[in-house]
């Protein structure tokens, strides 16, 4: 299956020095100037090339244009290798040889050889990640085209994607005017009712011209930030009841309460004071579903009763929280259990120990449910501190689920790519469960996942909230929090809950290194883990 991703993207071209002066270096998609001695008094790293070009001599820029001229060709080729397999079973290499490339001779002893490798290294790497996305989007695209039928739907299809990432790569170097044809031929194609995938794009579409529309001059996307602690603290009641919908017929926030409650009840064994942190109380969701499953299962249990019940909500939505307590202490009540409910108005960066009041003699867990990616940030200090704040109240459990994808790489047009391919098997899933006009999945796709596209596509700094990362990072950043990973040994429970609430066929459940991982056709979702102090 060929592919025009390297086109697209225009590493095939020739550049000269003027034709690149509008591009800026804040995407692998664009060329990068960092490794210029010349450059390294500008304070800003998305500097224009056009604002610095008289800086070179005639001799350096045609040496940095014969560089540009050799990384081209050499990713195009490599790039050429991957579009030939279907199925990515390799790691790409991009070998790059700073012997070839002559520019000691410029800079003499200012030339430092072991920081240009870095930067280039560093930069191809990205670029062979995103890479890696593109072709995987592909092959996701082509599946559900093969799917609905090929042919002429399918080339289509095919053309959809082009047409897709062609307007990301112009959105990621500000050309406006491109980015604009194509999203207008996108919106005539990119349709709500269409095939998954067109439903997918009419989100990116979305997501794209937002982006678009803050971009401005040299300053990128802006926006002033309201406090929040996830995209639901500011939903609009269409919002509200796409999620409900999303918590009733997908299995992803259930799976994730269930794994949940049984790994708290299983740290709760045998004790009669129990308390639950809860860290955004599941976005907020009404009714407080999980903690019903956890009052029913604390009743139920054998051995010795629970004397009371504590559960902590922290977040700003104080009003909607209180309802959600009242509701739980009348059920709590009619179970036999005591129960008190208590909130901590405040987000997580804000959050101490002492503002959780924990009693002697009870044990205490921490719940997160799809919440810490928010403090995720560009550095590490806010989750950091987030984590270390956790660790300071000793639980003897945290519990943590995900969505288990790569949304918060350093690069915009990464991002785009790896939450292209997440979002195509949520919509590919929402096929299998839903007929193609049903109202319930249309405002699943538009109120809700297009929301949490629209953030990871259009939103920067602390505006972009969804910054989903994989488990594998999710274990490092735990590990250097002082956490251990508590394996969940349920992969058998986990598929018996998968057939009694007859989640559809196509959800698959896998252990990975101590963690429960749902997925669509083997594409991760989201994953559930348990940590200890």
């Amino acid at each position: 299956m060929s592919s025009n991703y390297p086109n697209s993207c225009g590493f095939k071209r020739e550049f000269n020095s003027d034709e690149i002066s509008p591009i800026m270096v804040q995407d692998p998609s664009c060329i990068i100037f960092y490794s210029c001695p010349n450059l390294s008094d500008l304070d800003d790293t998305t500097t224009p090339f056009s604002t610095v070009k008289d800086r070179f001599s005639p001799e350096e820029k045609r040496i940095l244009e014969n560089t540009f001229i050799h990384w081209s060709h050499t990713i195009s080729s490599s790039l050429d290798e991957i579009s030939q397999t279907k199925r990515l079973r390799r790691t790409t290499s991009i070998p790059i040889s700073l012997e070839n490339l002559s520019i000691n001779p410029i800079y003499g002893s200012n030339y430092n050889k072991n920081s240009i490798q870095t930067h280039i290294r560093d930069h191809i790497k990205s670029c062979s990640q995103m890479y890696r996305a593109a072709e995987a989007v592909e092959e996701a695209a082509q599946d559900m085209i093969n799917s609905e039928g090929g042919g002429e739907d399918g080339c289509d299809g095919m053309r959809l994607v082009q047409l897709l990432i062609s307007c990301a790569e112009a959105v990621a170097c500000r050309d406006k005017s491109h980015a604009s044809i194509l999203l207008s031929e996108l919106k005539s194609s990119a349709l709500v009712f269409g095939t998954a995938f067109q439903r997918v794009a009419s989100c990116y579409v979305q997501g794209l011209s937002e982006r678009l529309s803050l971009i401005q001059p040299c300053l990128g996307p802006v926006a002033v930030a309201q406090p929040m602690m996830n995209i639901m603290d500011a939903a609009s009641e269409k919002m509200e009841e796409a999620f409900r919908l999303v918590y009733e017929i997908c299995p992803h926030i259930r799976f994730g309460h269930f794994v949940a409650n049984s790994a708290i009840v299983e740290a709760f064994e045998g004790e009669s004071l129990v308390h639950v942190v809860d860290l955004g109380m599941s976005l907020g969701l009404s009714h407080g579903h999980q903690w019903r499953g956890l009052i029913q299962s604390l009743a139920n249990r054998s051995g010795a009763c629970v004397r009371r019940l504590r559960i902590t909500a922290v977040g700003l939505c104080i009003g909607r929280y209180r309802i959600i307590g009242d509701e739980l202490s009348v059920y709590a009540n009619s179970m036999g259990i005591n129960f008190e409910f208590s909130v901590v108005q405040k987000n997580l960066e804000n959050l101490k120990p002492e503002d959780v009041i924990k009693e002697d003699n009870e044990v205490l867990v921490v719940n997160s449910i799809l919440q810490l990616h928010c403090v995720v940030k560009e550095s590490r200090g806010a989750l950091n501190s987030v984590l270390q704040m956790i660790h300071g109240l000793s639980p003897k459990v945290l519990v943590m689920v995900e969505q288990d994808s790569s949304h918060n790489g350093p690069f915009f047009l990464g991002r785009f790519m790896e939450s292209l391919h997440y979002y195509s098997a949520i919509f590919d899933s929402l096929d299998a469960m839903l007929p193609k006009y049903d109202t319930k999945r249309a405002k699943m796709e538009q109120f809700y996942f297009a929301e949490e596209i629209k953030n990871i596509v259009s939103c920067e700094g602390p505006l972009r909230m969804e910054r989903h990362e994989r488990v594998d990072q999710w274990r490092r950043r735990m590990s250097r929090a002082g956490f251990q990973g508590s394996p969940i040994k349920m992969v058998a429970q986990a598929k018996q809950w998968l057939g009694k609430n007859k989640v559809c066929d196509g959800y698959t459940v896998v252990e990975e290194k101590g963690c429960l991982v749902l997925g669509w056709k083997s594409k991760p979702i989201v994953a559930a883990s348990c940590w200890k102090c």
